[in-house]
């Protein structure tokens, strides 16, 4: 199986949400659909997925002035999955750290 989740998402928005609702959020692979998403998050996790909503970033141009001159790139683009679960169910996002 492919790594479908990235990275867990710690923000201070984030961690609000999770606190008032039964939502977490992950950064995840861009070419990720729902359905992989929930089966990774339910297999994981061991937690009964109710919803998967995405979002999808494009990365943006930057430029930067240097003595030897411009030089322009491009920020990645990824996706975030915000996840709901079932009611009293939790999730360990930092594990045994």
């Amino acid at each position: 199986m492919r790594n479908v989740l990235i990275r867990p998402l710690v923000t201070e928005k984030m961690t609000e949400i999770t606190e008032k609702t039964n939502k977490y959020g992950f950064v995840v692979a861009v070419d990720a659909n729902k359905i992989e998403i929930a089966k990774v998050i339910k297999k994981k996790f061991e937690v009964d997925v109710v919803d998967v909503n995405t979002i999808k970033y494009k990365g943006k141009n930057r430029t930067q002035f240097t003595r030897k001159g411009r030089f322009t790139g491009k920020t990645p683009q990824y996706k975030k999955a915000i996840v709901t679960i079932k009611e009293g169910q939790t999730i360990d996002i930092f594990g045994e750290v």
